[in-house]
Parts: C-alpha cells; sequence; structure tokens
C-alpha cells in the first residue's frame, strides 16, 4: 500500500496558471511560486464582481488515535462535486510546522483525496508561518528595547503578556528567564514561547479583511501593562507599521490544488484546541468568490472547531453556512466507548453503542443549538460491519440527519459521489435560521457559560481566583463585549481529555483569561491546555528523510 506522500509525488500536478483559470483568478492577480503553487492578490476582492457561492463547513466528532479523517473527506467531497459538473473551491489551513516533526495528522488529507504539492504545503510552502513568527518577535524585542532604553511608557516587565513564539514544538522554551548577563543585555524578567500558529498574529492575519484592516488589528494588540495597570498596545510602541511589511506577503491567499485539479486556497488557521482554528477570511471570502460551493473545514472536533468558526468567523465577517458536515468514524466511535485502539476491527456494537453520543451531541449542535443543515459523512474503514453502518445510520436518523457512506481516501472524488449530492440537496434549503450559541451583550462568564453548557454539555464553570481578576479587570477596560475563544482539550467535550465520549455533569476549569484585543476576542484558558506543545517520545522527525535528488519520505 502506498504512503500518503508516495501517491501525492505519483500526481502530476496540473500548472498553477491552468488552476487559476479553473477557480477564474485573472492572471494579473497571481504570483507564481513555481509551477504548482501561487499567491493570490487580495485585491481580487474588491476589483472583481460575482455572486458568493454556498458555504460547507466539514467538522467532526472529538478526534482519536483511530483516526477521522476531516481533511479527507473536505478535499474529497469537493472532488466529488467537481465530478459533478458543480464549480467548487476548496478552502483549508496551512498545517503548522511543530506537529509535522512532532505528531502528524492529515493537514493535506490523505490516500487518493490531497491536497498538493503535500510536502512544501507541510514544510515551509511561501513562508506564511515564517513571517507571522517574524512579526511577533519583532514586536517582542521592540517591546524589550522600549523597556532597556528607558521605558517611556513605564511599562512594568513582571505584567508583560507578550510571549515570542517559534513554530517548532519545543516544550524547553515554555518558560524561559531572559536579559541575564548584565545591563547591556536588557532586563531580566521571566519569558516563554509560544508556538507560531499561538501568537494572536495568527488570529489577526486570519480575521483581517484587509491590509489596512490588519495594520489596524495589530497596533490593537496589548503587549503588557504599566506600573500604573493600563494596557500597552503594539500601537503604542510604533511597531505595526514595520510588522504590516513583514505580513504584506503574508496576507494574501495561497492557491494551490487538490489531486484531482480542484482549486484550494490554503491560508492560516490552525491549532483549534489554543487558537480560534479556522483559515483566513480573505481566503473563504475569495473561494466564494470564486465558486459556486465553496468546501472549507475548522479545527479538531465540532466542539472546538465548529464552534469557533460559527460564534467568532462567522459572526466577524458576516458569514453563514449551507450546510455542514460532520465527519466520523466507526473506529473512532469504538474508542469513544471504551473500546482499545488494537481491539478496533472487530466489531463490537456495545462499544459503538457507548461511543456514539459524542456523534450525536455534535450532530445536535449543529442542528439545534446553531440551526443549520447537517449529514453525517461516515469514513468507511474495510473493517467495519454493515451491523454497524446501520446502527449509526439508525442513530442519525431519529435526528432527523442522513447518513452517508465516504470512500474518498480509497476512491478520491468518486468515492464522495453520495456525499456531494446530500450536500446539495442541503444547500438548497434555507439556512436563515442559523444564530450563534450565545450574544456578545453577556458578560464575559454568561458567554463561558453558554458554551459550556450549550456546546459541551457540561453544568457549568469553575473561575479560579486569578482568572475572575482578569476577567474583573477586562470587564473594566471594556472588553465584556467580545466574543470567547475557548482554550481547550480536543479530544473531550470537558476539560479532561480521559473524560470520552459524551460527559456529563462536569464543571469546566477556567484558569486564564486574557484578551486578543486585535484579533477581537477573549481567550479562556481550561485546565492543563498550553500553548506550546512538546515532542512526543517517537518524533515523526525521526522517520522523515531526503534522497540525493531531493525526494522526501516518511512525511505522513
Amino acid at each position: 500500500m502506498l504512503s500518503d506522500i508516495e501517491i501525492a509525488q505519483a500526481t502530476k500536478p496540473r500548472h498553477i496558471s491552468e488552476i487559476a483559470e479553473k477557480a477564474g483568478v485573472p492572471q494579473e492577480y497571481l504570483e507564481m511560486y513555481g509551477t504548482n503553487k501561487a499567491k493570490v492578490d487580495y485585491n481580487l476582492l474588491k476589483d472583481q464582481e460575482h455572486t458568493p457561492g454556498k458555504l460547507v463547513l466539514v467538522t467532526a466528532i472529538n478526534p482519536t488515535p483511530a483516526g477521522e479523517g476531516k481533511t479527507t473527506t473536505t478535499v474529497g467531497l469537493a472532488d466529488a462535486l467537481a465530478k459533478q459538473g458543480k464549480n467548487v473551491v476548496v478552502a483549508l489551513r496551512e498545517p503548522s510546522l511543530g506537529p509535522v516533526f512532532g505528531r502528524k495528522g492529515g493537514a493535506t488529507g490523505g490516500g487518493y483525496a490531497q491536497i498538493v504539492p503535500m510536502e512544501d504545503i507541510d514544510l515551509h510552502f511561501t513562508g506564511d508561518f515564517h513571517a507571522i513568527g517574524a512579526a511577533n518577535n519583532l514586536l517582542a524585542a521592540m517591546l524589550d528595547n522600549h523597556i532597556q532604553q528607558g521605558n517611556a511608557l513605564g511599562i512594568d516587565p513582571r505584567r508583560i503578556t507578550w510571549r515570542r513564539c517559534v513554530d517548532i514544538n519545543d516544550r524547553q522554551l515554555r518558560c524561559i528567564v531572559d536579559g541575564l548577563g548584565g545591563r547591556a543585555n536588557g532586563v531580566p524578567r521571566e519569558d516563554g514561547f509560544d508556538i507560531t500558529v499561538a501568537s494572536e498574529i495568527m488570529a489577526v492575519l486570519c480575521l483581517a479583511t484587509s491590509i489596512t484592516d490588519l495594520k489596524e488589528r495589530l497596533s490593537r494588540m496589548i503587549v503588557g501593562y504599566t506600573y500604573g495597570d493600563e494596557p500597552v498596545t503594539c500601537g503604542q510602541l510604533h511597531a505595526q507599521g514595520a510588522m504590516t511589511a513583514l505580513l504584506k506577503d503574508a496576507i494574501k491567499p495561497n492557491l494551490v490544488q487538490t489531486l484531482e485539479g480542484t482549486p484550494a486556497f490554503v491560508h492560516g488557521g490552525p491549532f483549534a484546541n489554543i487558537a480560534h482554528g479556522c483559515n483566513s477570511v480573505i481566503a473563504t471570502k475569495m473561494a466564494l468568490k470564486m465558486g459556486d460551493y465553496t468546501v472549507t473545514e475548522a479545527g479538531f472536533g465540532a466542539d472546538l472547531g465548529a464552534e469557533k468558526f460559527l460564534d467568532i468567523k462567522c459572526r466577524a465577517a458576516g458569514l453563514t453556512p449551507a450546510a455542514v458536515v460532520v465527519v466520523a468514524t466507526v473506529r473512532a466511535l469504538k474508542m469513544h466507548g471504551g473500546l482499545p485502539k488494537k481491539e478496533l476491527s472487530t466489531e463490537d456494537l456495545g462499544a459503538l453503542e457507548r461511543g456514539i453520543p459524542n456523534l450525536l451531541r455534535h450532530v445536535k449542535n449543529i442542528t439545534q443549538v446553531y440551526h443549520l443543515p447537517c449529514v453525517v459523512a461516515v469514513n468507511r474503514f474495510p473493517t467495519d460491519t454493515d451491523a454497524e453502518i446501520d446502527f449509526i445510520i439508525k442513530k442519525c436518523r431519529e435526528l432527523g440527519v442522513n447518513t452517508v457512506l465516504s470512500t474518498v481516501w480509497a476512491e478520491g472524488g468518486k468515492g464522495g459521489e453520495d456525499l456531494a449530492r446530500e450536500v446539495v440537496r442541503l444547500c438548497d434549503q434555507d439556512s436563515s435560521a442559523f444564530s450563534y450559541s450565545y450574544p456578545l451583550e453577556g458578560s464575559i462568564d454568561d458567554k463561558i457559560n453558554a458554551i459550556v453548557q450549550r456546546i459541551y454539555g457540561g453544568d457549568g464553570i469553575s473561575v479560579l481566583p486569578a482568572a475572575r481578576k482578569q476577567i474583573d479587570r477586562l470587564t473594566a477596560l471594556g472588553f465584556g463585549n467580545l466574543p470567547v475563544c475557548m482554550a481547550k482539550t480536543q479530544y473531550s467535550f470537558s476539560d479532561d481529555a480521559a473524560k470520552l465520549g459524551a460527559p456529563e455533569h462536569f464543571t469546566v476549569t477556567i484558569r486564564n483569561v486574557k484578551v486578543s484585543a486585535g484579533a477581537g476576542f477573549i481567550v479562556a484558558l481550561t485546565g492543563d491546555i498550553m500553548t506550546m506543545p512538546g515532542l512526543p517520545k517517537v518524533p515523526a522527525a525521526e522517520r522523515i528523510d531526503v534522497d540525493e535528488n531531493g525526494v522526501i519520505t516518511g512525511l505522513f
């Protein structure tokens, strides 16, 4: 059996100019990066008239080591729609470099439902994340330099909130002390690194609607507080202009293709467990402008990615999905039912019955909280039995939702044609009843409680004293009306990764609350979630190599 990278490398991609023509992107807006990828000038959005197409969101159950196939389904669905003669464009997130070398997920799809060039996208791609890291660390350098050069703003070094970043999983950098070695080396203080995709600049880039909006958002970012307890912004350090200069190309969406030649905009946005986990507004709107159908995804399970897509991104950008696809596998649901990974290939209706509430809660959230049309896509494995499939179909039908089998991993677009037909049917329904899970007018506590109770299925929240002070302070500063971005484990509805399935009667512990003023949301950190991951015992990097011809192996 060929690996994902071998399948991708065996495919001869079309020249990117041909893909651009297929997507309706005029050549004058195309900036080539070789022959198989390009950036698209964001001015296309205001220069070209086109009725926006239908937006299809692909999300999934809470992820497990068994695998779900959300990105694979996204790509395969797009190819299936194209096979049926639909004008379709994909809008995906860029993979973060850190997990590529740590524990790689299917950020570019899998099997015969992938985007290419897979190894470029997974590694440096067009340098967007490097630009984000450079802009982030420029701000950090200017902040510490301001303190070193007299500290005219009266910044309290003990209350600096802006951290440095690097796009590699490196637990050693979570907590550091810098500025040691005498006055010439700066002011000693506690510091730390986040992974690049957890930087507020990632969220700002993804939510910005123009380069002017990008600069304004950057200027509003809070980097710390003064001795007098007043917030200090990037704009007060006069850093936003230089940072925007570093990001002027990164804000342009990247155009690539699927294995079957469907246009795909890949731009920004991973890590819905610690950030908002959606690709850029500019890329999504460009895809909507170019295609009659846009298939996009959000990070991790629907309790994280979809919630943030709907409550944050759609609210900010004025988007309304026409249909939502919830991806599940029999294997993953049995794992949610307590079955060990090594036993997943054996039929076990009991484990499936215990695990399926995870899927059903996600479906109910989509249909009963957000009031959107929904279909369940079962990414089928050869070991799945008819009885197991029938059980899922029956349970979803009780909620008024159809279940469609998908074999896009093995068959590409051909394996997603039934799913494509159901998505088209749903898109023709009325989605005007779409609503958010909470109003902006409530308090920060109200909004967090709404997410926990309405989306997670918990009883409420427990706010630690430090977080309570932060909430009170942010409310006093006028940030109480912002939406909330929950930083939570992706493996469970709760903040405890070990609570699989659909746990009940739990509380979510809020240990830290901060404002991302540039992005325009409050971040609530729950449980033991971290903004800098570490490498596993056997990192994926140990399996990655390159031969004398420059051919990469071992990359997923």
